[in-house]
């Protein structure tokens, strides 16, 4: 494996988390509770009854994760903020604690050389909010904007960039659509209400940040799809799958107009969502970067069940994460690629905001992460190489953490995590990793 790859001048290394994910202290200091806290209290939602309610702990133990981070050497550090840490109701009065904690996080990351990079909204709604629609109201796109504007006037003097929204696609589909995340509903298409209006907060907040001189991105789990054969059913079933995981999102952002939904057999309006100069209010602010958050292609057949226009099958003879991901390194340089292509002029530069694999650490050492790290990054490269503007890449995850309906048994981490005594212990992808920025930023000393 490479000691370095060609990547360009200020290219940043960064590491990546989510509040609901690391932070734990969910009733402390008045934040009030989430989609997540009400979701992982059903029984059977998350795997064993795992909860994020310590999770990490990070909270209170942020200095010793910092200290982690400076041990590699990050130019930069992804994270969510909770927004029912700042406004419990999701409207309304800001909570003073919620603010000072972000405050001191900031300070620190600042203080320790790393620029952080802010996510608004990474899945944890205020309840308050769910219980009046959530997503599915377009109410939340205006109370999201407000929140947008708080966080900005109290931190936009330290922090110069901003992601908006973190994977809507993954929010929509499996929050709203499937039911299997927080906020756990089982609507199918009639979900995608969710999808306009996460688009329009994010259009109202970035209007509200650019206002105030700062930076927007917006990041979404993108994958390049394959058709299973090359038969018209297969072919169809792949653009259907497409233009919803990829175009539904990224389509209203760059071009100002939803892709073809049709072949998802939903009108256009997107069930009455989408209302006079709303692509205008998603589309006018622009984006200064895209996030691309990779970890695998997608493989699609003609569909066997008639209420979906496709199948997801497997990608054979690759290997597979401990998640049961396939391994495709390729699926980065291709996808990053398509996306130049795609959109060209209207294309921002690209970072990577999320890329990563579990590993069953019981049965295995730590190297399937390090190989998963360095052909991904060959990959990164290899697209550089051909053109594309791609200007960082954050590894998930800097931490073991709460990994969703999988609760603790999926670890991402460049750092154990004992969840029994807090304890973190870097493993050997984190000492590669540490290895790897310093071989870099002795290129660019040089």
């Amino acid at each position: 494996m490479p000691d370095r790859y060609d990547l360009p001048p200020g290219f940043r290394w960064g590491a990546a988390t989510a509040a609901y994910q690391i932070e734990g202290a969910v009733a402390e200091d008045g934040r009030g509770p989430s989609v997540w806290d009400t979701f992982v209290a059903r029984p059977g939602a998350v795997r064993d009854g795992h909860t994020g309610a310590v999770a990490c702990d990070h909270y209170h133990r942020y200095p010793e994760d910092i200290e982690l981070m400076r041990g590699l050497g990050l130019d930069g550090y992804r994270f969510s903020i909770a927004w029912p840490r700042i406004q419990p109701t999701g409207a309304g009065a800001v909570n003073p604690a919620g603010l000072a904690f972000y405050d001191r996080l900031v300070d620190a990351l600042l203080d320790a050389g790393i620029t952080p990079l802010p996510t608004l909204f990474h899945w944890d709604l205020p309840q308050a909010l769910e219980d009046t629609g959530g997503w599915l109201d377009r109410d939340t796109a205006y109370r999201f904007a407000e929140y947008a504007t708080v966080m900005a006037d109290r931190l936009g003097d330290r922090i110069p960039t901003w992601i908006t929204l973190n994977e809507p696609f993954v929010h929509t589909v499996f929050g709203y659509a499937l039911g299997t995340h927080a906020p756990g509903r089982a609507l199918m298409f009639e979900a995608l209400p969710a999808a306009h209006h996460q688009l329009l907060g994010h259009g109202l907040a970035a209007a509200a940040l650019h206002e105030r001189g700062l930076a927007v991105m917006l990041s979404n789990n993108l994958t390049p799809v394959q058709p299973a054969s090359a038969s018209e059913p297969d072919l169809a079933a792949a653009a259907a799958y497409d233009t919803l995981h990829n175009r539904l999102f990224t389509d209203p952002v760059l071009l100002g107009r939803y892709p073809d939904l049709s072949v998802l057999g939903v009108p256009d309006d997107v069930y009455g969502a989408v209302r006079p100069g709303d692509l205008e209010l998603i589309h006018t602010p622009g984006l200064d970067g895209l996030g691309v958050n990779y970890y695998n292609p997608t493989r699609i057949a003609a569909p066997t069940d008639p209420a979906l226009p496709f199948d997801l099958v497997d990608i054979p003879d690759v290997p597979h994460t401990a998640f049961g991901w396939p391994v495709v390194p390729d699926g980065l340089r291709h996808l990053l690629v398509h996306l130049r292509d795609t959109y060209r002029a209207a294309l921002p530069p690209l970072t990577i905001t999320e890329n990563g694999c579990s590993v069953d650490e019981t049965a295995t050492p730590d190297h399937p992460r390090i190989d998963y790290l360095a052909t991904h990054l060959d990959a990164l490269a290899q697209a550089a190489a051909e053109g594309v503007d791609v200007r960082g890449y954050y590894t998930w995850s800097l931490l073991d953490n709460f990994e969703w309906a999988e609760g603790y048994h999926q670890r991402f981490g460049l750092v154990h995590v004992d969840f029994a005594t807090q304890r973190r212990t870097p493993k050997a992808s984190y000492a590669w990793y540490r290895d790897l920025i310093s071989a870099h930023r002795s290129g660019r000393e040089r």
